[in-house]
């Protein structure tokens, strides 16, 4: 029997724009040509980990551009990608009526601010554990057993939401259920192949 659902937050909840943060970089004279050239360059990884502020992030992407641009116009741009989903955001508020619900995500703290403050994700469910807390990301096992210990999960009795298969296998190697998200509909029929009523 499920008892707990667990949602990643990035296309998940909310769709990411990148383009706009690309054009932006490319304005001020950056090599922008694609997004996951750049994040190796700022070290995106060590941000979601927590290894690297919101700050030092946002002046190494100011560093990628010969022309200088402020730190306040680097922020706007980085945190200006998302696109809320408010069915998946309707979902996760129904099922913490029935069910423990939990976010467990790779991400870093300007991110996840934003996200709390514009869109009040932090308050869906029963508790989150963004990476940057974790000091890990998905899909290393490490961020799974925290988020048991953290939130008392039962594996058997947990189900994983994340629209990256390599995380959803992460996941059932710890004992708990998956679904990979592609979409609203088909979350919805995966849920309730598990019994949770949706």
């Amino acid at each position: 029997m499920i008892r707990n659902v667990v949602f990643d937050i990035g296309w998940v909840f909310v769709h990411l724009n990148h383009q706009p943060f690309l054009d932006f970089l490319s304005a001020h004279g950056a090599d922008a040509p694609d997004l996951n050239s750049v994040l190796v360059r700022i070290a995106l990884d060590d941000h979601e980990c927590g290894r690297m502020d919101g700050r030092a992030l946002l002046e190494r992407c100011a560093a990628l551009a010969p022309r200088p641009m402020s730190l306040e116009a680097a922020q706007a741009s980085w945190v200006g990608m998302f696109e809320l989903q408010p069915a998946m955001v309707d979902l996760a508020h129904r099922l913490s009526e029935r069910y423990r619900v939990y976010l467990l995500s790779n991400i870093g703290d300007l991110h996840w601010t934003h996200l709390s403050r514009e869109h009040q994700l932090h308050l869906i469910g029963h508790g989150a554990l963004p990476s940057f807390v974790a000091g890990v990301m998905k899909p290393h096992e490490g961020i799974y057993v925290e988020a048991e210990r953290r939130f008392s999960l039962t594996p058997a009795e947990t189900v994983f939401i994340d629209d990256r298969a390599e995380n959803i296998a992460a996941a059932r190697r710890r004992g708990w259920h998956g679904i990979v998200h592609g979409g609203y509909e088909t979350t919805v029929e995966s849920l309730r192949g598990l019994g949770v009523a949706c």
